[in-house]
């Protein structure tokens, strides 16, 4: 039977909202600039220094729980944070063959991310120029830079950094958090409307790279709200969220290996 989670009141979900989203604006536009100030790479500096904030969301996340349940064994977690096979929508009974749906799930996005996000990021920007995203600090402009791409050659600790962040950003972080913990303890508060609301939140929450807000809420209610919430699966947000840090990845091996 499915796991009975209790629900949070709104006052809990900004509270929790706040406890991600205003350490990741603290680290990204104070600590990051000043610690930038004594490296010649800004743009690994920035990520590095967000990394610690997605990982205090695995914290937070773990911390919460505990908290919940007085356990942190996985067999009392996992159903707590919809990291379950998905669920029918009809019936509520999980099947395997429902796995089949995070192909079109990671596709869409794909094709957003490939097509659409640039686009939705531009028009943002153009009608509030003042959040658009200071020079230096787009990690993928600094991997276009020829001289970046040389030097990244052998650096394997760089592409750790690349691989921890990416790993608390697509699953122990962002997504636990708003998918796995949030996400099922939102009916109470917006009903039906729990996926849209969860969405919302994960948009504004990147006040740390408020460029991407627009294109950020889009991922977050249709791509992986949506599916996670009709399959009771945090697995699709998770694999969704992870096709663009699996990219990043293999460029980044490349380029480490000297192979681009």
């Amino acid at each position: 039977m499915p796991t009975e989670i209790p629900q949070y009141s709104l006052g809990k979900i900004l509270r929790v909202w706040a406890a991600a989203a205003i350490p990741m604006a603290t680290l990204g536009w104070i600590a990051a600039p000043a610690l930038a100030l004594y490296s010649d790479h800004p743009v690994l500096v920035r990520l590095a220094v967000l990394t610690v904030g997605l990982v205090w969301q695995f914290v937070l996340v773990t911390s919460l729980l505990y908290r919940e349940t007085r356990s942190l064994q996985w067999s009392r977690l996992k159903g707590r944070l919809w990291l379950n096979t998905p669920r029918s929508p009809h019936t509520g009974v999980s099947h395997g063959y429902l796995w089949w749906w995070l192909i079109p799930a990671v596709a869409l996005t794909a094709i957003f991310d490939l097509r659409v996000k640039g686009t939705v990021d531009q028009l943002w920007v153009s009608v509030f120029p003042f959040l658009a995203e200071p020079r230096g600090w787009s990690l993928g402009a600094a991997l276009a830079a020829p001289e970046a791409r040389s030097e990244l050659v052998g650096a394997w600790g760089t592409g750790g950094l690349f691989l921890v962040n990416a790993l608390f950003n697509t699953f122990l972080g962002e997504e636990l958090l708003f998918r796995g913990l949030l996400l099922p303890r939102m009916a109470g508060v917006f009903a039906k409307a729990d996926w849209l609301a969860n969405g919302v939140l994960f948009g504004l929450y990147h006040l740390h790279q408020p460029w991407g807000i627009v294109s950020s809420m889009t991922h977050g209610v249709l791509m992986f709200a949506l599916p996670s919430r009709y399959f009771r699966s945090a697995w699709f947000g998770i694999a969704a969220h992870s096709g663009q840090s699996l990219f990043f990845a293999f460029l980044m091996l490349g380029l480490i290996l000297g192979l681009s």
